[in-house]
């Protein structure tokens, strides 16, 4: 049987079918207008439009309920939002919150659900995840910088990526004033940033943890006159620092070394940064990370720290969009957890702030230069990852708004044995 152009099951169309189940089930309107695969529509104009393109859609809703059966149907081509996409996943998570507050269905409910699928033919086994996903869950990084690595094609990827963050290549959270259009400005803010908090002054030894293509090295080497090391987990992103170094005329003043701070041990360093770069490091293993870097600093010497953490029960139950896609093998830990491990190892916290409404500006700022080069990025990404991309920093954006994900921005320093800090502030 054909999925995508199937008879329509009854007079009444699939979008009627879909609508009332949703009204039965939950006793609220689902936002927006829901368009079927036969071309009926219903609900009203204020809110998204959702085609259901295909019936596979709704089977992918029956066993996967929630954000990541809607994800996957939408990775997979079987369901389009139409218009701006986070605009629409605005409302649907607004209306995901308020049914979230339901009870939990009851057997007349389920019965229900099930008359609707078989009415709309959409009774089967569970679709295969898109392979998108299969390959994540296989052998995929955990961090969301690796996996955008591991996403890029070696024609044309580093060109696409230069497109999307700018000129800098910073994959973290820049810091916006009143430029909310500038990315460049706001990133270049964000490092300047960095270094004054790390102090940084010429001959300093600086330690980035997990640089990434680079942005706060080749920064600090070229304007605070740092030796700087470079550490990073991808051969192929050492070779574009290397590179960049190269063009910047200060390769001598900078080392890139392939690992983890684990086998660092060359200290003392003057200062350490890890800009999002902690997601690889589970919840258990904080202290010991920490306790590293602690011994890896002078007295006196500071630790800056941009990390991804999670609010207590702001967790979506079960599994979702980018436990799946983005950041597939574990939670990120609460700021409380994070703190904590830095002062059991010895490391003061001097400075914390919520960075989280700073991060969805930037989400948003990669989405519209991505939009801007949607043919190039189709051409080197194909259409199924261009909407893994598209998807995640839409879905990233609204997930910082609404508070399901935190960034914190923490300086934290080695106080000498004298418990003297070397700061004010």
């Amino acid at each position: 049987m054909n999925d995508r152009h199937p008879r329509s099951p009854t007079r009444i169309g699939v979008a009627n079918r879909l609508n009332d189940l949703l009204v039965h089930l939950f006793g609220i309107d689902p936002p927006g207008r829901l368009v079927g695969w036969d071309g009926s529509s219903a609900g009203g104009a204020d809110g998204p439009t959702v085609r259901v393109l295909n019936r596979r859609a709704v089977r992918r809703l029956l066993w996967a309920p929630g954000e990541l059966g809607l994800a996957r149907a939408y990775v997979a081509g079987e369901l389009e939002i139409e218009g701006d996409l986070v605009e629409g996943l605005r409302a649907l998570a607004a209306y995901g919150a308020l049914v979230g507050g339901k009870p939990a269905l009851g057997a007349a409910d389920r019965r229900e659900v099930l008359r609707t699928a078989v009415l709309l033919g959409a009774v089967g086994p569970a679709p295969k995840p898109p392979d998108e996903e299969r390959l994540l869950a296989g052998a995929a990084p955990r961090g969301a910088r690796d996996q955008a690595a591991a996403d890029l094609p070696d024609v044309g990827g580093l060109e696409l990526l230069g497109d999307v963050l700018g000129e800098t290549l910073a994959y973290s959270c820049a810091r916006w004033d009143d430029d909310q259009g500038d990315l460049e400005a706001a990133q270049r803010r964000k490092l300047d940033l960095v270094c004054d908090r790390l102090g940084l002054e010429p001959g300093m030894r600086l330690l980035d943890v997990g640089c990434g293509w680079g942005p706060l090295v080749v920064h600090a080497v070229r304007h605070r006159g740092v030796q700087a090391v470079g550490l990073v987990r991808s051969a192929e992103r050492a070779d574009v620092v290397r590179r960049r170094l190269a063009e910047a005329d200060v390769s001598e003043r900078a080392e890139i070394r392939l690992g983890d701070i684990g086998a660092v041990e060359d200290g003392p360093y003057d200062a350490v940064a890890a800009i999002e770069s902690m997601e690889h490091v589970d919840e258990a293993d904080l202290p010991a990370y920490f306790g590293h870097v602690q011994q890896l600093l002078r007295p006196g010497g500071r630790l800056a720290l941009q990390a991804l953490t999670s609010r207590p029960g702001a967790d979506t139950p079960g599994p979702t969009f980018m436990s799946a896609y983005v950041m597939p093998q574990g939670p990120l830990p609460p700021v409380g957890t994070v703190t904590g491990a830095l002062e059991g190892a010895g490391l003061e916290v001097r400075l914390l702030e919520s960075w989280r409404e700073q991060h969805a500006i930037t989400m948003l700022a990669w989405l519209s230069r991505l939009d801007a080069h949607a043919s190039r990025a189709a051409s080197v990404l194909g259409q199924s990852k261009l909407r893994v991309w598209r998807l995640s920093l839409a879905l990233a954006t609204v997930g910082f708004e609404r508070g399901r994900i935190g960034l914190h921005h923490i300086v934290a320093v080695r106080p000498h044995a004298d418990g003297r800090s070397g700061m004010l502030v």
